[in-house]
């Protein structure tokens, strides 16, 4: 027999809390491995996680427990056992050590199914807030931005609904940023006109995506939005940490204005490339314009000149241990670890978060009038407001000045983001709500070029995405860019391949052995699926395959190993294992004596275009639809937990079906029924456009029922209105939109402020 005792004296750093040994001796007789751990008052242990079953048996003392967001005392008698990858810590809230013994061990069984479980980091129990990084209101979308976090984002929450978790695409636009004033100027526009512009043309081209949003917030448009930013700029005062500091600031030569971001470039002090004021895209770190090499001001050529200027500051290099705890929490990329470990290294970095500038919202302090509050920071700010109003809009308790140590929070962000995202914004949180650690998760994409370089809006270098989105391409591009965005590496998008690849593989291998597979059905089973009759090992090993595929893309999609790039070659890999299965099942066919065995494989091929709708519906919806049609199936809601077959006796409608549409063919829109001409002119047109922006049928009665009625949200009757304004000039308020006027009644409103001969048009009849 063999006697531990915990010896205070002795013990080592682990975790952050002091940690020894139990003699090798009693650990090997335990057969596990064991530690006491001591936490002093006040101490709390590094969160953390590993593929090892642990149990804690607490000996003394007090102090709480966090177990994936969710919290428990603990105390003398308590015994808590983690199942592998749970991310834990322990806080002393006691006078005295808290102490316990540590047993820990492997399980290869339990860790792999620890590994595979869908809701494990709490994602099937907390609310799951996912923001794709709010776009600046200068200009529109194009497919660069598209590829990015707006599509990744979109992609994430639909697979977590399927998986039955609570989780929100919360966006907006960044209204207060500098590159809005600089916009404006080009267009002869005021920042606030440009920002409300843009914004709305933002969200038409979401919609046109396929890109669902569930709070949409345009700052400079809320009329609450001021005074909650003001008060959370209060706290991080009150703190003393944010405070007038005086510095050296740019201002230009000629006008003598002040100068940051947009207004000022030169060379990285870091990597001596080409930088931007605040930010270098190039190595991603922060500079504060005064420490640029060879500062050029964007509005004369003379050089800028420095003067001192008091300014509230942040001293982020006080914040490096916040930092790197907080990157033990969640889903951080490895090369957002290497940044902030660079950063580290500064002696000091102080961040200016006040700027001098007329567009913005000043602070409540009167320390340093004529400027206002940094958009970085008004962003970190805003990220809480959108969980805040979508809370209020669905009823639950979810505060911005009061966030909850179970939110979930996902952030899907361009590499230009590594800095502000992961790094400032959490060290911000920790001043501004001392007591609330943030769970955040980070999905960082590369740029993506046009053509091998980057997309620019100034040089016309770009695809918008209302050049090229509409109902028939809108899969194909979803697809392709899933295919193909830069995940951890920069990729490009070449018009050329994109037509290719959807003319040879999306519509000449997917939609090929679709069609084929519709018409066997019809020849041979008169239209309805077979059931599955004798099965061979081929048969068995063809659904093996279709379950792998299953199960990777289960990870592919999945909060740990999220990657688009895997998925769509999954679903790619669907489609070509069953066009092989096809060809080698192929020459017994139609041999009779073996009619039971091509039965079986027809409910396979069956069994993997209903596998190939039901995992494609989080990156192509409207492909999940169709093809769930086609099959006689519902609309896929749920994940698959299994290869399903169709059902024996369903009917199946696959021949001739277009899923995809042949590069450079016209643009095919459904067409309206004729109007009864007692029916007002622009019925048939507006009720085309409900239609569509709603994705209802398009046989669906909506002429006598109200936008309300048929399911219209906000953010779609904002849609709506973007639509009304480009098509025909008319001006509908969103009280109109969403009040008691049935369609028909919208229709005659519209009509009545258009011109005869625009109405004529819409309309289909002679002027």
């Amino acid at each position: 027999m063999k006697i531990s005792t915990y010896r205070p004296d002795a013990p080592h750093a682990a975790d952050g809390v002091a940690v020894a040994a139990v003699e090798a001796g009693s650990a090997t007789r335990l057969g596990v491995g064991a530690t006491w751990v001591g936490v002093a008052p006040g101490a709390r242990s590094e969160a953390h996680q590993h593929d090892e079953t642990e149990t804690w048996v607490f000996v003394s003392g007090t102090g709480e427990l966090t177990v994936d967001a969710e919290r428990h005392p603990v105390s003398a008698s308590t015994v808590v056992q983690f199942e592998p990858f749970e991310t834990h810590s322990v806080e002393n809230t006691g006078d005295t050590d808290l102490l316990f013994v540590s047993l820990y061990w492997r399980d290869g069984e339990r860790a792999m199914n620890a590994a595979h479980d869908t809701g494990h980091r709490g994602f099937g129990t907390r609310p799951v807030f996912v923001f794709s990084s709010a776009p600046t209101p200068n200009g529109d979308l194009h497919l660069g931005h598209l590829s990015g976090p707006f599509f990744g984002a979109d992609v994430f929450v639909r697979h977590q609904r399927m998986l039955g978790a609570d989780a929100w695409h919360i966006t907006g636009s960044d209204d207060y940023q500098n590159y809005v004033v600089a916009a404006a100027r080009r267009e002869g526009r005021t920042p606030a006109q440009t920002a409300a512009h843009y914004s709305a043309e933002i969200l038409a081209t979401l919609k046109l995506m396929d890109i669902d949003v569930h709070q949409y917030t345009a700052t400079s448009r809320d009329d609450a939005y001021p005074a909650a930013l003001r008060a959370f700029f209060s706290r991080l005062t009150a703190s003393g940490t944010v405070a007038p500091r005086e510095s050296a600031a740019l201002f230009a030569a000629d006008t003598g204005e002040y100068l940051y971001e947009s207004g000022v470039s030169g060379r990285c002090p870091t990597c001596d490339g080409d930088s931007g004021g605040n930010i270098c895209e190039t190595c991603l770190e922060p500079n504060v314009c005064t420490d640029l090499i060879e500062p050029r001001s964007a509005a004369c050529d003379a050089p800028p000149h420095e003067r001192a200027l008091v300014r509230y500051t942040f001293p982020l290099h006080e914040f490096g241990k916040v930092v790197t705890d907080h990157h033990r929490l969640g889903r951080v990329p490895a090369a957002v670890k290497e940044l902030a470990e660079r950063l580290g290294r500064r002696e000091q970095l102080h961040i200016p978060v006040t700027h001098v500038a007329e567009w913005g919202i000043t602070p409540a302090e009167s320390d340093v009038p004529g400027q206002v509050i940094w958009s970085w920071l008004d962003y970190a700010f805003s990220i809480l407001y959108g969980i805040g109003e979508l809370g209020r809009d669905l009823g639950r308790d979810w505060a911005a000045d009061a966030p909850s140590p179970d939110w979930k929070i996902v952030h899907f962000l361009g590499s230009d983001g590594s800095f502000f995202h992961p790094m400032f914004i959490p060290a911000l949180y920790r001043v501004a709500h001392p007591r609330w650690q943030p769970d955040i998760d980070y999905h960082i994409n590369e740029f993506y070029l046009l053509e091998d370089s980057k997309f620019s809006t100034s040089r016309g270098h770009a695809i918008w995405g209302k050049d090229v989105l509409n109902p028939r391409t809108v899969d194909a591009i979803r697809f392709y860019l899933a295919l193909t965005r830069p995940e951890g590496r920069r990729t490009g998008f070449s018009p050329d391949a994109y037509e290719t690849y959807v003319r040879d593989t999306l519509v000449g291998t997917w939609q090929r052995w679709l069609h084929d597979l519709g018409e066997r059905v019809a020849e041979r089973y008169a239209g309805v699926a077979p059931d599955a009759g004798v099965w061979r090992p081929e048969h068995a090993a063809f659904l093996a395959r279709l379950e792998a595929r299953r199960s990777a893309l289960t990870g592919a999609l999945g909060q740990d190993g999220f990657s688009l790039n895997r998925a769509a070659e999954l679903l790619d890999g669907i489609v070509t294992d069953v066009t092989a299965f096809v060809r080698l099942q192929a020459p017994a066919a139609d041999v009779a004596d073996f009619k039971d065995e091509a039965r079986t494989g027809i409910a396979l091929e069956l069994a993997a275009a209903r596998l190939l709708a039901t995992c494609g519906a989080p990156v192509m919806p409207r492909f999940a639809e169709r093809l769930s049609a086609a099959l006689g199936i519902p609309a896929p809601t749920r994940w698959p937990a299994r290869v399903d077959l169709v059902p024996a006796g369903t009917v199946v409608d696959l021949a001739g079906r277009e899923f995809f549409a042949v590069p450079g063919t016209a643009d095919a829109q459904p067409s309206a029924p004729a109007a009864d001409r007692s029916d007002p002119p622009l019925l048939p047109w507006f009720s085309a456009l409900v239609r569509d922006l709603l994705r209802l049928p398009a046989d669906e009665p909506v002429h006598d029922r109200s936008l309300i009625q048929l399911g219209m949200a906000s953010l779609q009757a904002i849609a709506l209105q973007y639509q009304l304004t480009e098509q025909v000039d008319a001006d509908v308020p969103i009280e109109e939109l969403l009040g008691a006027r049935t369609v028909a009644e919208l229709s005659a409103l519209i009509a009545e402020g258009l011109d005869p001969d625009d109405v004529a048009a819409r309309a289909g009849v002679p002027a």
